[in-house]
């Protein structure tokens, strides 16, 4: 609770309390909050950012929702399997998969030279708000399958079952039965994926035009180029109150415990809003009653039961091609992205391998990411053990504390550590960097040790001390055992956290201590070239080997 008091807690309210201090004076003015208002430029861009980020969200649970429910309803060996080609475009760099999009979007991209090919003219795909939309939600889709698919997963199959004998149709099933008890997991999915949205920079930033500039561009524009501090708060504080409202709602309505698996305590609402909803569902249970019927008097029994299978393997195939897209190109021959490549070289990777600049950066965030992964493991794992321990009546808010940093778009904390760091001379440090990408990486080793802890037997640690053993022993030999798989999966997902990081390292790094995402938004803003493509293949190739390893060790007592 320190470290996040210190490092995440301290900076955002002084940047927040940034916004309504007078650049001159120093004095409290809402001056700031006065110029967002009546510019119209300003308007637009909020407007644009709620927007993006609401479609976003709304498409990524709607698109998510079917795959989520049929891995759900896999046999666990199954569902584990597959379950890593929905992590491995999750965890893979914001920066590749949006590369990935240049080359399939772009007007001699993939999908374009398609089209010429058959003598039609290229499609303005990219540098508009389709291509932004299409980035975000490859990006987001992922996020929003695998909050929901734990919470489908512990439904009890056999409720299907009992409806079905009380006389209830599938289609009545779904909706009265299945898809109420299915809510905490969409709810949470469209608040992660929404919040996360409000904070998006690269994807706009690479696949939008001037029309879909988003609120986290301006901040970092008034930052690095205005050095207008106090309206850079101001925008955050935009940013900053949209997330805590919806977050609001959400756990006044589940509960924020449930984003870590945690089971909903809410109780059913009464009154309008619960009649319309009863309503609503009745109407769409009786129109999918009406389409089922329909498909299954025009189809045959087999192809019916291949709909759902088929659309998954669509909406995966969405998430993993692009990414896959890359390695061939930097393989490529020519000295631009083409698609196919014309001839085949490894001359991009030489490329790589010999420049000094790549190298650093490479072995720079892979020390940075080591440190941050047993930084945030520790911390943690630690709170998680306190927590699973504790009865305290504090104990929602505290574990609400260790969520924050998941919950506050990854720019505001950014700018709010530049600010600090100025002051304490961490900016250009790889300590810096470090307590950046902890802060940032705490709730993921937090919610990963604490799933295991959910079904950890405390009676073990009775017996241990019944037989002698001391607190500290007890959790040596037999909590930290029991629960390592937990605890290295934590570990491997902070290292990726930090070594995909861009937003700290923007503003943390100074220049001078460059990571390899800081060194690839750099390239890719002055000129795209084929090095990119044998850089993101390379993290592409060094994020699945650890997903691969992570899913292999993460299990439950």
């Amino acid at each position: 609770m320190a470290f996040l008091l210190i490092f995440f807690a301290v900076p955002v309210a002084r940047l927040l309390g940034l916004s309504v201090q007078d650049n001159a004076s120093g004095s409290l003015t809402s001056v700031h909050y006065a110029r967002i208002v009546a510019s119209p430029v300003y308007v637009h861009v909020l407007a644009t950012t709620f927007k993006i980020s609401a479609t976003t969200a709304l498409l990524s649970v709607v698109l998510g929702y079917p795959l989520a429910y049929w891995l759900a309803q896999l046999v666990e060996v199954s569902r584990r399997r597959l379950i890593i080609l929905v992590m491995v475009p999750f965890w893979t760099s914001y920066l590749v998969k949006t590369f990935a999009w240049m080359i399939i979007l772009g007007q001699t991209g993939l999908i374009n030279r398609t089209v010429t090919s058959i003598g039609l003219q290229p499609l303005p795909l990219l540098n508009n708000e389709f291509a932004v939309i299409v980035g975000m939600v490859h990006a987001m889709l992922p996020l929003a399958v695998l909050t929901m698919l734990p919470v489908m997963v512990d439904i009890d199959r056999r409720l299907g079952a009992a409806a079905g004998t009380l006389g209830a149709k599938p289609g009545q099933t779904f909706w009265y039965i299945y898809f109420p008890l299915s809510m905490p997991g969409v709810a949470a999915a469209g608040l992660l994926t929404f919040i996360s949205s409000l904070g998006f920079f690269i994807v706009p930033a690479l696949l939008g035009g001037r029309k879909e500039v988003m609120l986290a561009q301006l901040v970092i524009a008034q930052v690095q180029e205005m050095l207008n501090w106090s309206f850079a708060g101001a925008l955050a504080v935009m940013m900053l109150v949209s997330a805590l409202v919806i977050c609001w709602i959400y756990d006044l309505l589940f509960g924020l415990s449930t984003l870590a698996g945690e089971s909903s305590s809410e109780k059913p609402g009464k009154g309008l809003a619960r009649g319309f909803g009863l309503w609503l569902i009745r109407c769409v249970a009786g129109l999918t009653e009406r389409v089922a019927s329909f498909l299954g008097s025009a189809l045959r029994a087999s192809a019916t039961k291949r709909v759902l299978p088929t659309y998954s393997a669509i909406v995966i195939l969405f998430l993993v091609v692009p990414s896959l897209l890359v390695i061939p190109i930097a393989f490529t021959s020519s000295q631009f992205l083409e698609f196919p490549p014309p001839g085949y070289s490894f001359r991009w990777f030489s490329t790589y391998l010999e420049s000094d600049v790549w190298l650093s950066a490479t072995l720079r965030s892979f020390g940075i990411a080591l440190a941050t992964g047993a930084l945030a493991t520790g911390l943690g794992g630690l709170a998680a053990l306190t927590i699973a321990r504790s009865k305290t009546r504090w104990r929602g808010l505290i574990f609400a504390a260790f969520l924050a940093p998941m919950i506050v778009p990854r720019v505001v904390i950014a700018v709010g550590l530049f600010y600090l760091f100025a002051q304490i001379g961490l900016v250009g440090t790889d300590l810096g960097l470090v307590i950046g990408h902890t802060v940032l990486a705490l709730p993921f080793a937090f919610v990963a040790i604490s799933a295991v802890l959910k079904s950890y037997d405390w009676r073990l640690n009775q017996a241990a001390a019944s037989l002698g053993a001391s607190l500290p022993k007890a959790l040596r030999l037999i909590t930290a055992p029991i629960i390592s798989g937990g605890m290295v999966a934590a570990f491997l997902f902070a290292f990726i956290t930090s070594f995909d990081e861009l937003s700290v390292a923007i503003f943390i790094s100074g220049g001078a201590k460059t990571t390899l995402p800081k060194q690839m938004w750099d390239d890719m803003i002055l000129q795209l070239n084929p090095t990119l493509a044998a850089v993101s293949a390379i993290v592409l190739l060094i994020v699945t080997s650890i997903l691969v390893a992570a899913n292999r060790l993460r299990r439950s007592p």
